[in-house]
């Protein structure tokens, strides 16, 4: 999605989203997230289970699952924060700094409300064993409420809070997943097909834009805060996947696709962490060395061409990072014992605050003087504090 270009003007860096609506289109296929949050559910659920087999206490359980998700993200932040106070020392304009640590940082934005989520699995699988299909159609009706609010009576706050409930009810789907419920091909079927009638109903006759990843420019976005589209993407993705199973499982029986498999699951999360802070960095070079391969104005012909040579430069850039920190994310938890679950919990809710802040607005103020020190402090304390 990324747009950058270098003209006479100078250099701009713009989204394709922004100015190639048809695009619109593909963030269909490439908004990924809810798969994200429903294996989570599957995985959480088989972790706790078995927390619970083996009487295993909540702190020690919760220290375990919140290890792996933050010890990566230390590295990131605080690179970012040195690259940062760098590049404003050397003259880099603070919008630039600005705007390129949003970019690096937007992938992060999904821990801030995935570990609170984590932070409730106790609870929200106890409500999947008692009330089954309920647990996950009432955090999805609570968001049809409030969407109905900010669209129909023109209160958009309360919809911050779909965070917790579409996310919320996108994980349940992976309890009823794990429970085995969706081994019949034909009800799968209609989750996918429904999803996508709900989809195109949404963003075709109703308020919400086509769009599920947010455009810059546009007032209405279907991520900031989510909106019921992604309820619907869920679904279809859900249904898709689980149609899926059956040909994907036999495929990881044989040798190669599972060892690729388990060779990058190893290090998945520094993977994503990573790769947006690769791309940027990439363009910045481009841009300091006169903008070569950036000539051309994002969504032409020639700009498309241009895409796979800058798809393999972010992959390569992307290694080096995910050689430098993967070991973090493989390393063994401290044998001390586990701190209290509240303060696990508080360190989440610290780290979710400043990260979020971070994601919204970036590590450089807005008037370019400097580091936003309270927020970076935030994440870097929360973040520490878990992953301990």
């Amino acid at each position: 999605m990324a747009g950058p270009f270098v003209d006479a003007e100078g250099s701009h860096l713009t989204h394709l989203l922004a100015v190639s609506p048809w695009t619109h289109w593909l963030t269909w296929i490439f908004q990924v997230m809810p798969v994200f949050f429903f294996v989570g559910g599957y995985s959480n659920a088989i972790s706790w289970q078995a927390a619970l087999r083996d009487r295993k206490d909540y702190a020690v359980w919760l220290r375990g699952r919140l290890g792996r998700l933050c010890r990566p993200v230390l590295p990131l932040l605080i690179f970012w924060a040195i690259a940062a106070a760098a590049a404003g020392a050397a003259g880099v304009p603070g919008e630039m700094i600005r705007l390129g640590s949003i970019s690096a940082l937007v992938p992060t934005w999904f821990l801030a409300v995935y570990l609170l989520v984590v932070c409730l699995v106790p609870l929200a699988h106890a409500a999947w064993r008692r009330f089954g299909m309920a647990s996950v159609w009432a955090p999805a009706l609570g968001a049809a409420a409030l969407d109905a609010l900010a669209f129909g009576a023109d209160l958009p706050a309360p919809s911050w809070a779909n965070y917790l409930l579409i996310w919320g009810a996108v994980h349940q789907l992976g309890f009823a997943w794990q429970a085995g419920g969706f081994a019949d091909r034909a009800r799968a079927a209609r989750w996918c097909l429904g999803g996508l009638i709900l989809l195109i109903a949404g963003t075709e006759l109703g308020p919400w834009p086509r769009s599920l990843v947010g455009v810059p420019g546009e007032e209405i976005s279907n991520t900031t805060p989510p909106h019921l589209p992604l309820l619907a993407l869920a679904a279809f993705q859900f249904g898709a996947v689980m149609l899926a199973e059956p040909a994907l499982r036999r495929w990881l029986e044989r040798p190669g696709p599972w060892t690729a498999t388990v060779l990058v699951n190893g290090s998945i999360m520094t993977l994503f962490l990573w790769h947006s802070s690769a791309m940027m960095l990439c363009i910045g070079l481009a841009i300091l060395l006169g903008g070569p391969g950036l000539a051309e104005f994002p969504g032409g012909g020639a700009w498309w061409a241009l895409r796979p040579p800058w798809i393999l430069a972010y992959a390569a850039a992307t290694a080096i990072f995910l050689a430098a920190c993967g070991r973090l994310e493989r390393g063994a938890q401290r044998p001390a014992p586990a701190p209290p679950a509240w303060l696990l919990i508080g360190c989440v809710l610290i780290a979710g605050a400043g990260l979020s802040a971070l994601a919204l607005g970036g590590i450089q103020g807005a008037d370019g003087a400097g580091l936003r020190v309270l927020p970076l402090a935030l994440a870097l304390a929360g973040f520490y504090g878990a992953s301990r």
